[in-house]
């Protein structure tokens, strides 16, 4: 299979790359070229910026492939782009678009699980939710007028070795190694799915040869559990207990800087239901929410993040940490005053 992976430099993108070369298929990918990473030996790069249609038609026009998989279009919320553009270029000329949105695409529900025909935000392309939503519409829509063969995959939070959003895994794993407060606000409550990088990149690869994925939209994920069960679950892997405080509902949205991962807020309380995809598709997750950060604490391990001194800011997303910080509303919190 010839595939381009459009992303393909970090986390997701990264492990789908090499997920198609562990296959045998002749992969190239396409970004801006602006981040280092290691690629496997024998995969092309194509540079080009989404932002920049231009850019994106010297790059790609008169290009076929088997199988394009989309995984940077997260980054056109905050910068701006038209997917009609990209799919104008590449329809009729792709075998099958695999195209990674988000649980933000849904509009929050009270009723769990989240299946694939539940609401979506009403929001302007320009938020991170609606951009995904507007993104899928533009794919299936094309899919509905001219058969361009789009599929949609919407996973919930994604971990896993790699990860580029600091302020999960990571940092839950250097609080507990070195015995620092870990600060949950919601009494712990916040459900959410969580989902091993692996797993969606293996189940996204699948679906670009599986007859039943073409204009249809899958949750790909594995269970939920709380922000409790998180940290709980984590203090037994990393083999540290956990000190655990609860923010006071009062200090909820009033604080100075995150003292917590942002999966542990209100909006992201929500559970996904990967029924259709079992049914469909035979996805059953390889990993279960201990066994993949049970793996993924051996990666951060071996890869001597456990002896990280300053905290890494993703580019993107800015999600990091301040243990300093965290370590003063701690005190705060058990001297029953609110930080000034």
């Amino acid at each position: 299979m010839k595939a381009l992976v459009l992303g393909g430099s970090q986390f997701v993108g990264l492990h789908t790359v090499r997920e198609l070369v562990a296959r045998g298929h002749e992969v190239t990918v396409l970004n801006r070229g602006k981040t280092e990473t290691r690629l496997p030996p024998g995969v092309e790069r194509l540079v080009a910026n989404r932002t920049d249609p231009e850019s994106m038609r010297a790059a790609l026009e008169g290009t076929e492939w088997d199988a394009v998989f989309d995984v940077s279009g997260f980054v056109m919320a905050a910068m701006g782009s038209s997917m009609s553009d990209l799919v104008d270029l590449l329809d009729g000329r792709v075998g099958a678009y695999v195209y990674t949105s988000s649980i933000m695409a849904y509009a929050p529900s009270g009723i769990f699980p989240w299946t694939e025909s539940f609401a979506t935000v009403d929001e302007g392309p320009h938020t991170y939710g609606g951009f995904k939503k507007a993104a899928e519409e533009t794919l299936l829509e094309r899919h509905d007028k001219t058969g361009f063969p789009a599929s949609v995959v919407r996973p919930a939070a994604i971990y896993g070795p790699d990860n580029n959003i600091y302020d999960m895994e990571m940092s839950y794993f250097l609080r507990l190694l070195r015995g620092l407060p870990v600060i949950l606000p919601h009494d712990g409550l916040v459900a959410t799915s969580y989902g091993h990088v692996d797993d969606l990149c293996r189940t996204m690869v699948d679906l670009a040869t599986h007859p039943k994925t073409l204009g249809e939209i899958f949750n790909i994920t594995a269970e939920g559990v709380t922000a409790n069960e998180y940290v709980s679950i984590l203090s037994e892997i990393v083999g540290k207990p956990a000190d655990v405080l609860y923010l006071p509902s009062g200090m909820v949205g009033k604080l100075e800087k995150p003292a917590y991962s942002h999966l542990f807020g209100s909006f992201h309380h929500g559970i996904l239901s990967i029924e259709k995809a079992k049914d469909l598709l035979g996805f059953q997750p390889e990993y279960d929410f201990r066994s993949g950060h049970a793996q993924t604490f051996e990666w951060f391990l071996d890869s001597k993040l456990d002896e990280t001194a300053n905290p890494p800011v993703d580019p993107l997303w800015f999600a990091s940490y301040d243990f300093d910080y965290e370590a003063k509303l701690a005190n705060e919190i058990r001297a029953g005053r609110e930080p000034a």
